[in-house]
């Protein structure tokens, strides 16, 4: 993220959206390491420097990385995370489901569980990190986290909430929530997708 996102600082690149899913890790913000937050030695664990506690990420949660330069007219913290909800939020809509925000926490809730984390971090206005949207995550493994320093069990996943067939009556996979996704972009962030591409990360390493 930090190579594309120099690329992006130079104009090397075009704003870049960065759709995974990562093997199971932990990664532990400065607000976490503050507040001397303690994970257990099952999890595996990396330090970071986005804002907030501990977000876990793995199987069944979609993450997405948006290296993008920011305009004069953007250029608000807390309304670029704004965008962000609210690419989520009308993706929920778009399945079926009603997402919203909550006033005292970034991310997304549906149900009064919070089912999408975001913490973005930013060079000359161009942004990295990004969010994780959990649809079908394994087991109770993120469930048995403080995510964002909330009780347990405040962080969740759309199947465990019931969330599995959308409105259409087709499975809720990473397949349709990126292909959702990727069909609001030009609507909330205002930029128009171009084909997607299939990186070998290597290449930025």
């Amino acid at each position: 993220m930090r190579v594309l996102q120099k690329k992006r600082i130079n104009d090397e690149i075009l704003d870049t959206i960065i759709l995974v899913e990562h093997p199971e890790i932990v990664t532990v913000g400065p607000k976490a390491i503050r507040d001397g937050v303690v994970i257990s030695e099952e999890y595996s664990q990396s330090i970071v420097d986005r804002g907030g506690g501990i977000t876990w990420h793995g199987p069944g949660q979609l993450v997405l990385y948006p290296i993008i330069k920011w305009d004069s007219e953007e250029q608000s913290v807390r309304g670029i995370i704004n965008k962000m909800e609210s690419l989520i939020i009308k993706t929920l809509e778009d399945l079926g489901i009603e997402g919203y925000r909550d006033p005292a926490m970034m991310g997304v809730w549906v149900d009064e569980k919070k089912i999408c984390s975001i913490g973005l971090a930013f060079l000359h206005w161009v942004s990295r990190h990004g969010l994780a949207l959990n649809y079908a995550t394994p087991g109770k493994r993120i469930e048995n986290l403080a995510c964002c320093g909330m009780d347990l069990g405040v962080t969740t996943s759309l199947d465990k909430l019931g969330y599995r067939i959308d409105q259409n009556g087709d499975e809720i996979t990473r397949e349709l929530i990126e292909e959702t996704i990727l069909s609001n972009i030009e609507l909330i962030l205002k930029r128009i997708p171009n084909e997607p591409l299939d990186w070998n990360v290597g290449e930025f390493i």
